[in-house]
């Protein structure tokens, strides 16, 4: 079940909208600066980011495969942490929330009211949430409002 969400939020929602950027002529990558903040955090591969990754910073298209599966990996885990009736639905619903919480952090899940309405299990509220978060730096960006509202498509 687990691995059939991340396995579906990985290519259905998270590779899609972060997208492999500053591609390589050899299939690797570079880091960018956020496109929200257009500074740090500084992004390379599908939206990784750490206090490891600057400015100049490149991975092979490995190194970028097997940090985005890590990082999908500890967004299910903590999401089904933080709501743990997740479990028992249809991993298309996990997988819309490892996406949101891969872009917007299990912080900013935990503390909000999708988290609530998913742990209720009132989904036609929890989808109207989702759009909710489609802000960087305080500006509403297109890709993040397309983003929340293919998760909240899958949430359903």
């Amino acid at each position: 079940m687990i691995a059939d969400a991340i396995r579906l939020s990985k290519e259905a929602l998270v590779k899609p909208f972060e997208g492999y950027h500053k591609r390589l002529p050899d299939g690797g990558c570079k880091a960018y600066p956020d496109p929200g903040t257009r500074k740090e955090p500084w992004t390379i591969g599908w939206g990784s980011t750490g206090p490891d990754i600057g400015p100049e910073t490149i991975w092979t298209l490995k190194q970028a495969e097997a940090a985005l599966d890590a990082h999908l990996l500890y967004f299910a885990s903590g999401a089904l942490r933080l709501s743990p009736g997740l479990a028992d639905e249809p991993p298309r619903r996990l997988a819309a929330i490892i996406s949101f919480c891969y872009n917007c952090g299990l912080g900013n899940y935990r503390i909000s009211r999708l988290r609530a309405r998913v742990n209720e299990k009132a989904w036609d509220e929890a989808c109207e949430q989702l759009p909710r978060w489609n802000k960087a730096a305080g500006r509403v960006l297109p890709g993040l409002t397309r983003r929340r509202l293919a998760e909240a498509a899958l949430l359903r």
